[in-house]
């Protein structure tokens, strides 16, 4: 996790599953609630995704929106990106293929 500008960077490693989902809430959730305007997720060091990646996204997103902020997610990976179709949070998250990309404006989040 670093800042960035007016931003905070969570980079999320390995598996993305029901035991990460349960070990990253408590710092997803004290991320979601700071000051910083926009939260980024960084998914390109992820080699696993699930519904519980899902789930994690959603709450941090839900969590961000509520205090008036911004959450950009960050991936590339071909089989992250199919499970964020397939729910159809592509469209909600429009995922940026780098950080640099998250940061751009306009950002499409829906």
């Amino acid at each position: 996790m670093y800042g960035l500008d007016r931003a905070i960077v969570v980079e999320l490693h390995g598996e993305i599953d029901l035991v990460a989902y349960q070990r990253m809430v408590p710092l997803l959730d004290s991320v979601a609630a700071g000051p910083e305007p926009i939260v980024v997720i960084d998914l390109s060091k992820v080699d696993f995704f699930d519904c519980s990646g899902v789930a994690l996204l959603m709450r941090a997103r839900r969590r961000v929106r509520h205090r008036g902020g911004e959450l950009r997610v960050v991936c590339s990976h071909p089989l992250t990106l199919r499970i964020l179709r397939i729910t159809n949070l592509s469209a909600t998250l429009s995922p940026a293929p780098t950080v640099s990309a998250a940061l751009l404006e306009p950002y499409g989040e829906g």
